[in-house]
């Protein structure tokens, strides 16, 4: 595990992981080398493999998170996460704590070849809490003197990741054409969720120019499988936004076509730290099998190359994104998507594109 070294090179904390995750990570690095994308990257490296978190406690982790902090930008692979509570527990929680992180996005998008569900056809983006409600809430369980038992849980939301999430959810659809859709169950809880719809209802006066239809919870999960192929961008609570994210992929047929990113913000509502990882996990049934498709993983990388905010490394990022679906139409892709090709050829086609595609739109400019 090598750095470039680069003193000019934009920093990227590069989080290494267990079983497939960690070899669908070595693809993703493939793509981002300078010699297919022609810019340099600084990669700092950290094992956060389960047998490394477990010897040294988390630490490596907590030293991961602070250095992700400090440039700004990390690459994640899937982790285990072991069922004992009395284990090392999940990374995802202690890096998104120490970055910050208030929004978990992730998109569907139309995959070539495969058969979506509900007519859907343009992007649909959630636009999750990334902390609090459901996720790390006090729970415990009481006797009642008639031999019941009672569970409680006492969740919790704050005003600031409320408004975090709906500002991110109205610039993002400003940005990209979208329409604002959806929302929390504030009929039934007007204190809890009803917060968080008047955080999107202050969004939505901030951004007139978006389209904006607030929607309880369960009409937005009915209501999606008539959609009409329009862009939407759903915000929504943490618990709600895990289920519902999974969902949206797999109706555009595969949760290969999208990545994960954690995003934690400014002051002023800008993108000050982002976490890029594949939205699924490690697939020990897959490991060391060359089999397993590396098409989420590419894809956080490409998506990290945005954030990096150059007209270069915004166009490797698109020539990433292009080349990964066309390489998928083309009939290239892994068996999962209808294809044939193994984990590194696949990888393989995605680079000879882009490396097509960046000497072409090179010529052009010039």
């Amino acid at each position: 595990m090598s750095a470039i070294s680069n003193s000019n090179a934009r920093k990227i904390v590069v989080m290494h992981g267990d079983q497939t995750g960690e070899e669908l990570l070595g693809e993703a690095l493939r793509v981002l080398a300078p010699e297919v994308i022609g810019l340099d990257l600084d990669f700092l490296h950290f094992d956060l493999s389960l047998e490394k978190r477990r010897v040294t406690q988390n630490e490596i982790v907590k030293e991961a998170a602070a250095a992700m902090c400090e440039t700004g930008m990390g690459l994640k692979a899937a982790t285990i996460t072991p069922p004992d509570k009395d284990d090392v527990g999940s990374p995802n929680a202690i890096l998104r704590e120490a970055m910050d992180g208030k929004v978990i996005l992730r998109i569907g998008r139309r995959i070539p070849r495969m058969r979506p569900v509900g007519g859907v056809h343009a992007p649909i983006a959630i636009v999750r809490m990334a902390v609090d409600d459901a996720y790390g809430a006090k729970e415990w369980r009481e006797k009642t003197p008639d031999g019941d038992e009672i569970a409680y849980r006492t969740s919790k939301i704050s005003r600031d990741t409320c408004r975090s999430v709906a500002d991110f959810a109205f610039q993002l659809a400003e940005r990209t054409g979208a329409r604002v859709f959806g929302g929390p169950k504030y009929t039934v809880s007007p204190v809890y969720e009803g917060m968080f719809k008047e955080e999107l209802d202050a969004a939505a006066g901030r951004h007139p120019g978006v389209a904006y239809e607030p929607m309880l919870i369960d009409a937005t999960l009915a209501l999606l499988m008539k959609s009409g192929g329009e862009a939407l961008v759903i915000p929504t609570l943490n618990r709600d936004g895990d289920l519902l994210s999974d969902m949206i992929l797999q109706m555009f047929g595969s949760i290969a076509g999208s990545e994960s990113l954690v995003l934690a913000f400014d002051e002023t509502t800008h993108v000050n730290v982002v976490m890029a990882e594949a939205p699924h996990g490690t697939a020990p049934a897959l490991e060391g099998k060359n089999v397993a498709n590396p098409m989420a993983m590419i894809l956080a990388g490409a998506a990290l190359l945005s954030y990096v905010e150059t007209p270069q490394a915004d166009g490797a990022s698109r020539a990433i994104y292009e080349s990964s679906f066309e390489a998928v139409y083309d009939g290239q892709a892994t068996t999962d998507l209808g294809g044939s090709l193994s984990t590194t050829a696949f990888t393989d086609e995605v680079i000879e594109r882009v490396k097509s595609k960046l000497e072409v739109w090179s010529g052009l400019r010039g």
